[in-house]
């Protein structure tokens, strides 16, 4: 029997890493202009956030503040997102208004700021994309009890994962040295994913975790072959300077390549990864368990 990339240890500390994360009190604050502040959480319910998960106040305690503005920036506001600040939770902007109005709001990123215009409907998918680039990883635990921040957050992850195996992949040159890194990173990205959709981290989640690390052999194996089809450097006659740093450039250029071609198939078969976890736990979150169970290959 052959060696399994990752130790049943690491396993275990990252499935324990994953459920601690999800325990205790999860949810979205809202403040600022208070009749658009409750349009906004009403609207979140209309999704099908849980009552506990959207609130209406400060940002004590939450995972992320949404402070909305009805055109210009008060004394108060600034002073409720300091707040957030020391609390050390992350906010985001919601501005109303007939334009952008040419002021910096404290505390808040541009980046993070979302504009809607005056009488509009609020940019929900707007928001969730800003929420889920501020959270990151930490926001899985909130999309599972926010269903309409799930889509964004399941993106965000996705993309992340699938970039960071891309360069792990590209950047360690020791063969082999990569697998348990490669392994653990897609083992996290389908655990954030069932996290994201509510779904236990515990043993309901051996198909999966073994799906993954099937999924990451068959890559492995898959770079290889494709690397084999790499020319190697033609050998070069002749002696001297010259014909010497003609040889190593072709070394060189042929490395990058091995690099590069193995940086594409571990963002490639990550995002692949993820894109299938992802319609697995969709669809057993609109079936009964036992059709659920076996809708997994």
């Amino acid at each position: 029997m052959g060696r399994l990339p990752v130790s049943p240890v690491a396993v275990r500390r990252l499935l324990g890493e994953i459920e601690s994360s999800g325990r205790g009190e999860h949810f979205l604050a809202i403040g600022g202009a208070k009749e658009l502040a409750l349009v906004l959480q009403q609207q979140f319910f209309r999704g099908g956030a849980d009552r506990g998960a959207v609130r209406a106040g400060g940002p004590e305690g939450a995972d992320i503040y949404v402070h909305v503005l009805a055109g210009q920036l008060g004394a108060g506001d600034a002073a409720v997102l300091r707040r957030a600040r020391l609390a050390r939770v992350p906010a985001i902007a919601v501005v109303e208004g007939s334009a952008r109005v040419d002021y910096s709001i404290p505390y808040v990123l541009a980046t993070d700021v979302v504009w809607v215009g005056a009488g509009d409907d609020f940019p929900l998918e707007a928001i969730a994309r800003v929420v889920a680039g501020r959270l990151g990883e930490d926001g899985a635990p909130l999309a599972a009890h926010i269903p309409l921040l799930r889509e964004a957050v399941c993106d965000a992850l996705i993309d992340s994962f699938a970039r960071k195996s891309g360069v792990l992949a590209a950047a360690v040159w020791i063969p082999g040295a990569d697998l348990p890194v490669l392994t653990l990173n897609q083992l996290r990205l389908v655990l954030r994913l069932a996290q994201a959709y509510g779904e236990d981290s515990g043993r309901e989640r051996f198909p999966e975790l073994v799906a993954t690390l099937g999924a990451g052999l068959g890559l492995r194996a898959l770079a290889r072959e494709l690397l084999e089809l790499v020319p190697p450097a033609a050998a070069e006659g002749g002696r001297g300077f010259s014909a010497g740093r003609r040889r190593l450039g072709r070394r060189r250029v042929q490395r990058m390549a091995g690099w590069a071609l193995k940086g594409a198939v571990a963002y490639g078969g990550t995002r692949s990864l993820g894109e299938a976890a992802r319609r697995r736990f969709e669809l057993a979150s609109k079936q009964p368990p036992d059709a659920a169970a076996r809708a997994w290959p």
